[in-house]
């Protein structure tokens, strides 16, 4: 009797529908055709409909009612199914009515990051049969665009859609999210949906929300970019003033005696042209990463400088900070965007005015990049100059630690890719989250705290507590190490560690035996996805295995001064590969650079430094941006990069 009189009120509803002026009302979400909705949790639908209507959604043979709000936005719960489908989704109102086809209840995995979650199954290594998978009617890929907001917003703008699994829509889907999926759906037996939002280049802090970044200590972040939303230009001002101020504190300079002042007196050379500055044939900027100041100087009339002004600077490769005679008016760093500046009346003057951008080239190619025609000052009756030549540019001296980037900045600020490719996601529940993400975080302290806040509050948001949450330990790139150091990769990786070590329902995939020295963004991509799966089948489907391989347990000190290394979560026992011993130990007493190599004697799951007669208090292990290690365990999975003290 209860199925008729839903049938009769959704019939009702129907028959009304085309007599209002709404669309009819719409979810949030990523709920379409193809979805596939998380099993075993109560699905919480949101949406729109036209204001005071009720609104009827049907899924599975379960019905829920809601009225719309004044500003039309409604919110029903259907209870939680088990695994199943394809089910047809049907939402009514009076205002209008969809059917949303084909939809499968399942388990649900979100994968986020920058550049190596992102990278393609097709861009990848592929000579092997999973990258040219068969039709899977049970896997579905869904990719959220990419774009950015200072502001949450509560639907995509661009609605993603759902695509069945197969050898057309596979390729160009994320390489490590899918090996992951494609390995779960041998095991789990259910169906599964991923969820690819990521973007190349991105910190962490972009995928933080103002919750997240307040518990990581970045409440001054969070507040800038609410500032940025009310008054962008005293936003700009604001962080203009941070990064100067970050600048004379690392190298000295006196106030006023900053690059960045009209009458710089640095090593000033011409421009050869706007192109990538590893072109112009100068050998000392052939393979080099770091800052380069530019500058232009501008000679206008008493009326080009009266009122306010643009500037463009075209595109510049990474990241830029720009003055106009020594006022900060912007910066960015998005390659591939244009930089166009606001000038505030009284920027300009009349005669001379000199125009000054700090390059930070970080990774690869950098510099101005025009195209030079684009290059414009404009004034405010409309008129322009060019500035497209009669550049020079100056080598900067290095500064520890890494620039600060303004939190409204599309993939290095603080909260602007959560806001528009995470928000929205509103009610979505997932059954785990993998994350492939750290390399632009290296060089930044306290990476541990932000991915601490970054899972606890995406859990909140889109699962449970239980949720399992799976890390890609930093694959190896860069130069060898031919002596003990400091690595900002090393450094990333180990807090990726402890922050796994520390959560019961998360695991490393270490990817250290898998990169590649050469490329940040190694190809082997198949067996991040094993390691990722392998992760989420000890958090989420509670197989009996250790999730991230080898992992260091303790070190003490033997009556010899030398150290045994315990570890947990071996398959078997450690084996040194090509060798008698383990290579890539160090010990280290307390200060910087008191670390020499050591190599280990391995006995099942426990290693055994020998002792140098020097003080050791840490112990550390594949220390190096590239580290070379041979250790492993019967899985075979390798042992991944930590320190850890060293107990009496």
């Amino acid at each position: 009797m209860r199925t008729i009189t839903t049938r009769l009120a959704l019939g009702a509803l129907l028959l009304v529908c085309t007599k209002s002026a709404f669309a009819g009302p719409r979810l949030d979400g990523v709920i379409g055709d193809h979805a596939v909705i998380q099993r075993s949790q109560p699905v919480v639908l949101t949406g729109v409909a036209a204001a005071g209507e009720t609104v009827m959604i049907t899924l599975a043979g379960h019905s829920a009612t809601a009225k719309a709000a004044r500003d039309g936005r409604f919110e029903a719960t259907l209870p939680a199914l088990p695994a199943g489908g394809p089910y047809d989704l049907t939402i009514a109102a009076p205002s209008g009515a969809a059917v949303l086809r084909d939809i499968l209840v399942g388990d649900v995995f979100l994968c986020s990051g920058q550049s190596n979650m992102e990278l393609a199954v097709e861009d990848g290594q592929t000579l092997f049969p999973d990258a040219h998978p068969a039709v899977d009617d049970k896997l579905r890929l869904l990719t959220i665009p990419k774009v950015s907001a200072a502001a949450p917003v509560a639907r995509f703008a661009e609605q993603p859609r759902w695509a069945v699994s197969g050898p057309t829509t596979a390729p160009a889907f994320s390489a490590a999210c899918f090996y992951m999926v494609q390995a779960l759906r041998r095991t789990a037996g259910v169906p599964i949906g991923a969820i690819h939002s990521s973007w190349g280049g991105s910190r962490i802090s972009a995928w933080m929300s103002d919750t997240a970044l307040r518990q990581a200590d970045m409440a001054d972040a969070a507040d800038l970019l609410a500032l940025y939303a009310r008054d962008p230009a005293v936003a700009n001002r604001k962080a203009s003033t941070i990064w100067e101020g970050w600048w004379r504190a690392g190298s000295g300079d006196a106030a006023g005696r900053e690059p960045w002042q009209p009458d710089a007196a640095l090593d000033w050379r011409p421009v050869p042209a706007m192109t990538n500055f590893e072109t112009w044939g100068v050998p000392a900027l052939a393979d080099y990463n770091g800052m380069i100041w530019y500058q232009r100087t501008v000679e206008l009339t008493a009326e080009q400088a009266r009122g306010a002004a643009t500037v463009v600077l075209g595109t510049i490769d990474d990241a830029d900070r720009t003055w106009v005679n020594g006022i900060g008016v912007g910066g960015g760093s998005l390659a591939s965007q244009s930089r166009v500046y606001a000038l505030p009346a009284g920027t300009l003057k009349a005669g001379r005015n000199v125009i000054t951008v700090n390059d930070d080239d970080v990774y690869a190619y950098g510099g101005m990049t025009g195209p030079a025609d684009t290059m414009r000052l404009s004034f405010a009756d409309g008129s322009s100059v060019g500035i497209g030549t009669e550049w020079r540019y100056a080598v900067a001296k290095r500064l520890a630690g890494a620039a600060p980037r303004v939190p409204w900045d599309d993939i290095n600020g603080a909260g602007t890719l959560y806001n528009a490719m995470i928000a929205p996601l509103g009610a979505t529940k997932l059954a785990g989250i993998a994350w492939y993400q750290g390399e632009s975080d290296t060089g930044i302290p306290g990476y541990d705290k932000r991915m601490t806040a970054l899972i606890a509050d995406w859990r909140h948001r889109f699962g449970t507590p239980a949720t399992g949450f799976g890390i890609v330990q930093l694959a190896n790139y860069g130069g060898p190490a031919i002596a003990p150091g400091e690595s900002g990769w090393g450094s990333v990786r180990d807090a990726q560690r402890r922050v796994a070590a520390a959560d019961a329902h998360a695991g490393i995939a270490v990817a250290l035996d898998i990169g590649d020295a050469l490329d940040i963004h190694p190809g082997e991509k198949h067996e991040v996805g094993q390691r990722l799966a392998r992760v989420m089948r000890a958090a989420v489907y509670g197989e009996a295995i250790a999730p991230s391989g080898p992992a260091i347990a303790d070190a003490r000190r033997g009556a010899d001064g030398g150290v045994t290394l315990r570890f947990t979560g071996v398959t078997g026992a450690l084996h040194p590969r090509g060798s008698n011993q383990a290579i890539g130990f160090e010990l280290c007493g307390a200060a910087i650079g008191s670390c020499r190599y050591a190599a280990g004697r391995v006995a099942g799951a426990e290693v055994t430094l020998p002792g140098d007669g020097q003080p050791v208090t840490r112990v550390r292990y594949a220390w190096a941006d590239a580290p070379v290690t041979n250790l492993a365990d019967d899985a075979p999975l390798p042992v991944g990069t930590f320190e850890i003290p060293v107990k009496p």
